[in-house]
């Protein structure tokens, strides 16, 4: 009879399966009952591998989270058809308080960023001998192409403005990245 049940006071039959189920158990030895060492280690390197692999996947996540584009109004960056190339023309972007650079490559390629530098906000100044930015603040340096820091204390690049080309050569700044997703986005626009 099962002790819950007469706890109860009621009383279930026990059925020829599950005196069955109960035989099977004690059969069981104590020798396969108890877990040695190295199995124990073993399934323990498994689970924690499994769980690190999952929150290497999580912190992935916010990663590319991170390196979201910003969607701000479109603005037509007034000039940019006349820029030489090799040159750059100063705006501001998204508002009138955020300077940025558009910058056209030899290729003739277009490209924008944000003026305040990744390290402590000092408006880098583009340079077209060696085609980088200079920060005047703490001597940081950016490459030009992807605003990546090539020297000094900065660590992050530079914000990149997403651009889009319309009609007459006009350039049009459509939101900024805050990583390095802005060359894809701008590719599907």
């Amino acid at each position: 009879m099962n002790p819950t049940a007469l706890h109860k006071g009621t009383s279930i039959p026990e059925t020829n399966s599950r005196r069955r189920k109960v035989e099977e158990k004690d059969s069981i030895s104590e020798e396969e009952l108890h877990i040695g060492r190295r199995t124990f280690c073993n399934e323990l390197l498994l689970t924690s591998t499994g769980i690190m692999l999952g929150a290497s996947a999580v912190a992935g996540e916010t990663v590319n989270a991170q390196e979201a584009v910003v969607s701000y109004p479109p603005v037509k960056i007034e000039g940019a058809e006349r820029l030489i190339t090799g040159s750059s023309l100063y705006f501001e972007y998204p508002t009138r308080n955020d300077p940025a650079v558009l910058v056209r490559s030899s290729e003739g390629e277009y490209t924008a960023f944000s003026r305040k530098c990744s390290h402590a906000g000092c408006s880098v100044q583009f340079d077209p001998g060696p085609k980088c930015f200079r920060c005047p603040c703490h001597k940081g340096m950016f490459e030009a192409r992807a605003g990546y820091a090539i020297y000094g204390p900065p660590q992050r690049p530079l914000d990149q403005i997403v651009l889009q080309m319309r009609a007459g050569g006009e350039v049009w700044a459509m939101g900024k990245s805050m990583g390095r997703n802005a060359d894809k986005i701008a590719q599907k626009s």
